[in-house]
């Protein structure tokens, strides 16, 4: 395993139609280190944003898409990458950097 520090862990929000409906139910989505694992995730957040109490984290691997490569008929994919959904608790504060979208 790979020693990843906190703020190494999260790379950027998740800004998509479903990410924005969970915000209402203060869950919100980031795209993180692949070898990142949910403790990780949860100290990273809760370090990062002042205020916030991490209830839960749900990680994802999503795989690489299937890309053509220069026009020809070979095919390439793209990086992989995980996912995470952190949940806060109730009388936790919102994230800022979703405020506004």
């Amino acid at each position: 395993m790979a020693d990843i520090k906190y703020y190494d862990v999260i790379l950027k929000p998740v800004v998509t139609e479903k990410s924005m409906d969970l915000m209402g139910d203060k869950k919100y989505t980031f795209l993180v280190h692949r070898e990142a694992t949910k403790a990780q995730v949860k100290e990273a957040v809760e370090k990062m944003f002042d205020g916030t109490k991490v209830k839960s984290v749900n990680t994802m691997n999503c795989l690489g898409k299937k890309k053509r490569v220069r026009g020809k008929m070979a095919y390439g994919t793209t990086a992989k990458t995980k996912k995470a959904v952190v949940q806060l608790t109730e009388d936790s504060s919102e994230i800022e950097i979703f405020q506004g979208l």
